[in-house]
């Protein structure tokens, strides 16, 4: 089994190095920035009014019907696949890898990436459909399919194929794979001689897929329910818990941020030349921000698509309010929470780079046995969640290419690799993840960029329209 591994990690690598080179980077990052100049830089300049129209309602009582649920259950639903383990044991191998610098080039693609998952969810409801049991459904490969015709309908299928193999990477192995890696963690701190790992790791899989399980059974409905208590509970816990270490040193911040410029450009000046490559700390921010935020992969759209919000713009809103939160707020706060608390980063040390760093990093303030425990717990509920979304996403990529009579047998093979991943090698699982993620982008923004026209003529006409509503609005006064 181990030279099985082996094989597949080194063929893997060879792929990921054309995937993940400087090419993917400008397409990427490339797409973002055009569809963020046609679109007149949206996410700016129209960010206080996405936030009123996101943030600002989720309170608010809503109700949708068969097959469909509310946009913030929409959101919450891609919230929970995109806050997950890439917020915290991503950001910290981007850190280790890329050096502290790497954080600036995760802003950097995330402010990018508003505009990218914006469009993504524009398009998502525009070119929507409903399937044989009365649900929407829709993302790339139906605005592939719908927005530029039947010609490119192969396309649709490229990416349909990718996305349902990457939801047992990235939704799947690397989650259920954290969540035991950061539990054996836990169980280490209050008892260092512990040596069952395997048989723990067994047992958490096993209880993972049983909880995946009775969710998927209830559907679009059950998962929306879930995802819309989950998401705000374990985001504030965790933000609550960064924020104590911050606070605890707060008089280190400022040098934090130098880090963090300073090491965007020249990162050897501050990890002592072992992370010594301007273009590991942009590979590495990247690669992370794409991970964490899903901006470009075209997953999250899938999501979005059974909001009962009728106007693509209004929902495309809560694109720029889940990139904003997912990496702006929440990453930004995992990089800070591990630079600011003192503790010792192996830079360059890839096996160093795991979660034990982050709960390391919670112990100068809680205490390591409470600081592991704060890792664990947020680690499993991330990752819980973020299973749960991506087994969404693998089923509608499936049921796309294969038809309704998919869906149970895709959901059992992805039960059953839950219990694959809570077993096997967490490096390799995170390297498949970085590979599919990039392949499966790759469709998606070409579909993004052949229908940019539809999202910036939508736009225009939605905020045309809301300034014609201003002026009367004023007139009759």
């Amino acid at each position: 089994m181990e030279a099985f591994f082996d094989a597949v990690a080194k063929i893997n690598s060879a792929v990921n190095n054309v995937v993940w080179g400087v090419p993917m980077l400008i397409l990427l990052v490339g797409t973002g920035i055009f569809l963020s100049i046609r679109s007149r830089f949206v996410q700016f300049g129209h960010f206080g009014y996405a936030m009123k129209n996101t943030l600002g309602k989720i309170f608010k009582k809503t109700s949708a019907g068969k097959g469909e649920v509310t946009p913030f259950q929409a959101v919450s639903t891609a919230l929970a696949a995109t806050v997950g383990t890439g917020n915290i044991a991503g950001i910290t191998t981007a850190v280790v890898l890329g050096g502290a610098g790497s954080i600036f080039w995760l802003w950097i693609t995330a402010l990018i990436g508003m505009c990218t998952k914006y469009a993504e969810v524009v398009l998502s409801i525009k070119y929507r459909e409903r399937n044989t049991d009365g649900d929407w459904v829709g993302g790339p490969m139906y605005y592939i399919t719908n927005g530029l015709g039947k010609n490119w309908k192969w396309l649709a299928v490229i990416f349909s194929i990718f996305g349902a193999l990457a939801a047992f990477g990235i939704g799947n192995a690397v989650q259920v794979g954290n969540i035991t890696s950061s539990i054996n963690t836990a169980i280490s701190a209050f008892s260092p001689s512990f040596d069952g790992a395997q048989t723990v790791n067994l047992v958490i899989g096993i209880a993972i897929a049983v909880i995946a399980a009775l969710v998927l059974l209830g559907g679009i409905k059950r998962l929306g329910s879930v995802t819309e208590k989950l998401v705000p509970f374990m985001s504030v816990v965790y933000i609550v818990a960064c924020l104590a270490v911050i606070i605890a040193n707060i008089g280190n911040i400022g040098s934090v941020f130098a880090m963090i410029f300073k090491g965007a450009f020249t990162p050897s000046g501050v990890t002592g030349g072992v992370v010594g490559s301007m273009i590991m700390a942009i590979t590495w921010g990247v690669k992370r921000g794409v991970f964490s935020n899903e901006a470009g992969l075209g997953s999250a759209p899938i999501a979005h698509a059974a909001s009962s919000e009728t106007n693509p713009i209004m929902q495309g809103l809560y694109g720029i309010f889940e990139v904003f939160m997912d990496t702006i707020v929440i990453c930004t706060l995992t990089g800070v929470t591990l630079l600011i608390s003192g503790v010792v980063v192996p830079y360059g040390d890839k096996a160093s780079a795991t979660t034990a760093l982050n709960a390391q990093a919670f112990g100068t303030v809680f205490g390591d046995k409470v600081g592991s425990l704060i890792i664990a717990i947020g680690i499993t509920l991330f990752a819980l969640s973020t299973i749960l979304s991506w087994a969404l996403y693998g089923t509608r990529c499936c049921e796309y290419i294969f038809g309704s009579e998919s869906i149970k047998p895709y959901q059992i093979v992805f039960i059953l690799i839950i219990v694959v991943g809570a077993t096997m090698k967490l490096d390799l699982a995170w390297d498949i993840a970085d590979t599919l993620n990039g392949l499966m982008a790759i469709p998606n923004l070409v579909g993004l960029i052949g229908l940019s026209g539809v999202v910036v003529k939508l736009t225009r006409d939605h905020f045309d329209e809301q300034k014609e509503l201003k002026r009367a609005a004023k007139g009759s006064k």
